[in-house]
């Protein structure tokens, strides 16, 4: 399978101006070259046949006689490759001149794109020799073909219909509405631009903007030939600066003359994805034709990034800025609640671990932001059996380092008295004994908040939302979640980003060991040598492949077979094939099994894409079966 994706390069062949066999040549190697690389499709710059400066030659007709002899050498050659191939030459139509994508097939010629909208302006004089693209399709011939001419021209691929191209050239993208807008709502998923954009001081950057955020609204594929080097350059030059995007992100760029193609694998899958969760995509296909082209798919080999941590960025700055986002985030929606509900206090359970230590630091800036006094914190440590000197230690670090208030409640005596109540012994270490511990808790935080006029500031993150690895009306249960938009893998780049920003090297070295300490619910008693005995990641397995996962599932929909086959790429050179597949089946078993949790989720705020509030993003039926995705996860191996 190729779970949706085709490989596709931009590509800006040395040429001669006005010669066209030598064009030919340069384009049918680039053509071959690809079609070795796996390459499906290849995008040429405009007018790359003859040169986009031939100026008044293109009145010419011998040269319009040698682009369309070299556009016949280029159809046979590409009668044995896999590709489509769209190229750039000046086509006569009804006696008049216009600037056309060729696009090319396998020996076909499937149609003739004009340039809608024709500069005339600065360096540019195109109205001199061209016209603008008339309205309609019509059926000519050129090249020794039949073939259809016209905007309005999409080209489905019959062997995977996610592969919908159509085309427009150069100036159209800068136009204020360019033709790829009305292509990407008649169906096209991947937009081909033949370009010869002269190179300017700052062109680059605006360039490289605009084929982005063409690409992030139309949520598209957009693949941007440049003009390179054997053009002109009496008054302007060229860079071949090539460019491909993908709904937002450019996945790969040719550095402005470098002489280098632009490559990558485009995601179809994700992009129908998004525009099925996207209401405001609506189809408009009218005055469109459909030509179809047959190509063999196969496996497209993955040499585009593959985040193994989706929610967390890989540069250093992007990170800092994210983490300090969110943390304003979360404090302002703390804040707003406090606020509102007149509250005296935020009561926090701090157990010395990771996301109570975040929740933690929230109500820290949510107090500054009220102005209040870190009197308003009131920590609560409450020791039982799992409890270990090392996160006991570090919770009261952490809160004399913050200047909050911090008492202690051992809930030891309690919990045996429940236990009795209920005729639980208290040597059998199952789940009632685990989840009594976390429901004593909970009331001590509730009628502590009540005694105090304050609210409860949930701890529980994200991760163990999509897990349900909560205890149901206990630390599942708050006033207020604060964590509840936020991913295990990135709870820990906000702590760490905190450590990094720490006024003392005390609180530094507590939030740096709170941060190396191992997930856990501390429920089960310690080892004999005071160690924490039960570690969440054994049990429910890596955070950080439980993160990916719900990534994909939850952000694009994607089946369990592509997720996979992403993990493998992403993650491989760490984790087995078995041990991926092993969490993976075991991600889909407890996130169906424990939407019940999330159906009834205190408040807490968005603070990404992707989220399981069930007054947000995420609706699902606490009964809902998971047989489908489990028949197909039953098949991968």
């Amino acid at each position: 399978m190729n779970y949706g994706f085709i490989k596709a390069c931009a590509v800006s062949p040395a040429l001669r101006v006005a010669d066209c066999p030598y064009n030919a040549e340069k384009t049918i190697e680039a053509m071959r070259q690809a079609a070795a690389g796996g390459c499906q499709l290849i995008v040429f710059p405009e007018l790359g046949l003859t040169g986009y400066t031939c100026g008044d030659l293109f009145l010419q007709q011998p040269l319009l006689d040698a682009a369309e002899a070299a556009l016949r050498e280029i159809l046979k050659a590409s009668e044995a490759l896999h590709l489509v191939a769209l190229m750039g030459l000046p086509v006569t139509v009804d006696a008049k001149l216009y600037n056309c994508a060729a696009v090319v097939c396998q020996g076909a010629l499937l149609g003739l794109v004009p340039k809608s909208h024709i500069p005339n302006y600065g360096e540019f004089y195109e109205k001199r020799h061209y016209c603008a693209a008339p309205a309609g399709v019509k059926e000519i011939s050129f090249a020794g073909q039949k073939t259809h001419f016209g905007t309005k021209l999409l080209f489905r691929c019959e062997t995977m219909q996610a592969f919908t191209l159509a085309a427009e050239i150069c100036e159209d993208l800068w136009a204020p509405l360019p033709p790829s807008t009305m292509h990407a709502l008649a169906g096209a998923t991947v937009i081909a631009n033949l370009s010869a954009s002269d190179e300017t001081v700052g062109k680059a950057e605006y360039r490289r903007a605009l084929v982005s955020q063409q690409s992030a609204r139309l949520l598209c594929a957009y693949l941007y030939a440049d003009a390179g080097h054997g053009e002109s350059t009496t008054d302007m030059v060229f860079s071949g600066h090539n460019l491909i995007a993908e709904n937002g992100a450019l996945l790969a760029e040719s550095r402005p003359f470098a002489q280098e193609p632009a490559c990558t694998e485009l995601d179809l899958g994700r992009l129908l994805a998004e525009r099925r969760r996207n209401t405001s995509f609506e189809p408009i296909a009218e005055g469109y034709e459909t030509v179809s082209f047959h190509l063999p798919i196969s496996e497209v080999p993955l040499t585009r990034c593959i985040s193994p941590t989706p929610f967390v960025p890989a540069d250093d700055t992007a990170r800092a800025e994210r983490c300090e986002l969110i943390l304003q985030m979360q404090a302002d929606g703390l804040a707003k609640r406090i606020e509102h509900a007149h509250a005296k206090t935020a009561v926090i359970g701090i157990s010395g671990g990771l996301d109570s230590c975040l929740a933690l630091l929230v109500a820290v800036h949510a107090m500054k932001k009220l102005g209040r006094s870190m009197d308003s914190i009131l920590a609560v440590t409450m020791p039982c059996f799992g409890t270990t000197k090392r996160t006991r230690s570090n919770a009261e670090i952490l809160c004399q380092e913050l200047g909050v208030r911090f008492t202690e409640i051992s809930i030891a005596n309690t919990v045996r008295s429940h236990f009795a109540d209920i005729g639980q012994s208290e040597t059998s270490f199952d789940v009632t004994f685990e989840n009594g511990q976390a429901r004593v808790r909970t009331l001590e935080l509730m009628d502590l908040a009540n005694r105090t006029g304050g609210l409860v500031v949930g701890t529980g993150d994200l991760s163990e939302l999509a897990l349900g690895w909560a205890t149901y009306n206990g630390d599942h249960m708050s006033m207020y979640g604060v964590n509840a938009g936020v991913p295990k893998t990135l709870v820990r780049h906000i702590v760490r980003y905190e450590a990094d920003a720490a006024k003392s090297d005390t609180l530094r070295a507590v939030l740096l060991d709170i941060l190396d300490t191992p997930v856990s619910p501390e429920l089960l008693p310690a080892k004999e040598n005071g160690e924490i005995a039960q570690q969440t990641e054994s049990l429910v397995g890596p955070y950080e492949l439980h993160d990916f996962y719900l990534y994909y599932v939850l952000r694009f929909g994607f089946s369990p077979a592509k997720i996979y086959h992403l993990a493998k790429a992403a993650l491989g050179e760490r984790y087995s094939n078995e041990v991926l597949l092993h969490w993976l089946k075991n991600f889909y078993r407890r996130f169906f099994q424990q939407q019940f949790k999330r159906s009834c989720l205190p408040d807490g705020p968005k603070v990404g894409s992707v989220t399981l509030s069930p007054r947000g993003d995420w609706r699902m039926p606490s009964d809902a079966c998971v047989s489908v995705w489990q028949a197909e996860l039953d098949t991968l191996i």
